[in-house]
This record gives structure tokens, C-alpha cells and sequence, in this order.
């Protein structure tokens, strides 16, 4: 059964990175072209992110909230579905938003494109995976020393 869930998990993200690289979403130069918006603006990716959009919110709404999948039994290839919980934002989604967004505009890498990249080996992706790494760890930090 865990080989089937591999499997499953491997399939995913296969399917994932090939998106990634047919849109060029992990290449920093498409990137930086988007968000160069008073230069050189490369509007392609916005069809990208129109097409995730659409995909993900046409599905939500046929399977989720018209209630055809059972939120018990869960998704096929998860233990259960990750939807929101909150419906407002918040302090913390403002600054961590806004961090991604430095982020990815200075870098041109998005972490996902940029993990998917680890694979070419080259050293700015490494630099950046460790970066998000250590991104992820300060942050766990910080609320444990929150709790105490």
C-alpha cells in the first residue's frame, strides 16, 4: 500500500513539474519578463495562472461545494482535503504574502519552480531551496519562542 501512495505521489508531481516546464514558469527570465511590467513586460503567464485558476475553481465548485465528493471520505490521492479555514485575512497572510512577493520578484524564482529545479543543478537554485529551507525553520522558530 505505501508503494501505491508513492506512486500516486510521484504521478502528481510529475505531472506538476511538467507543467512547470512546459510554461516556462521555471525559467527566472519568463518571470521577471511578467513582473517587468513598465519595461519589457512579457504578459504570457498570466495565461498560466488564468488557466490554474479557472481549472482549480471550476472543480471546486462541481465537487466541493455542490457536494458531489464526500468531504469524509476525502480526495483520491490524499487523506483529506486542505481547504481554508479562514475566511478573512489576516496580519501574518499580509506580511507572508508580501514576503513570497519580494521574494519572487527578486529572484524570479517561486518555490515550486525553484524546487523543481534543484534537478538542473545549478548553483542559484540550490542557493534558493536552502534559502526557502531556512525560510520555513525561522518561521517555526519564531513560534515556539511565541509560546514560551
Amino acid at each position: 500500500m505505501r508503494f501505491i501512495s508513492v506512486l500516486r505521489t510521484f504521478s502528481i508531481a510529475l505531472l506538476f513539474g511538467a507543467g512547470l516546464e512546459i510554461s516556462q514558469m521555471n525559467r527566472p527570465r519568463k518571470v521577471i519578463g511578467f513582473l517587468d511590467v513598465f519595461n519589457q513586460w512579457d504578459p504570457s503567464l498570466i495565461f498560466v495562472m488564468i488557466g490554474a485558476i479557472l481549472t482549480n475553481g471550476l472543480l471546486y465548485m462541481i465537487f466541493i461545494k455542490k457536494g458531489r465528493i464526500d468531504k469524509e471520505r476525502g480526495p483520491l490521492f490524499a487523506s483529506e482535503f486542505m481547504l481554508p479555514q479562514k475566511k478573512k485575512g489576516d496580519f501574518p497572510l499580509f506580511i507572508g504574502s508580501a514576503l513570497f512577493g519580494i521574494g519572487w520578484g527578486l529572484s524570479g524564482f517561486c518555490p515550486g519552480p525553484a524546487l523543481s529545479g534543484l534537478f538542473r543543478l545549478q548553483s542559484e537554485l540550490i542557493l534558493v531551496a536552502i534559502s526557502i529551507i531556512a525560510g520555513f525553520l525561522l518561521y517555526e522558530v519564531s513560534q515556539l519562542v511565541k509560546k514560551n
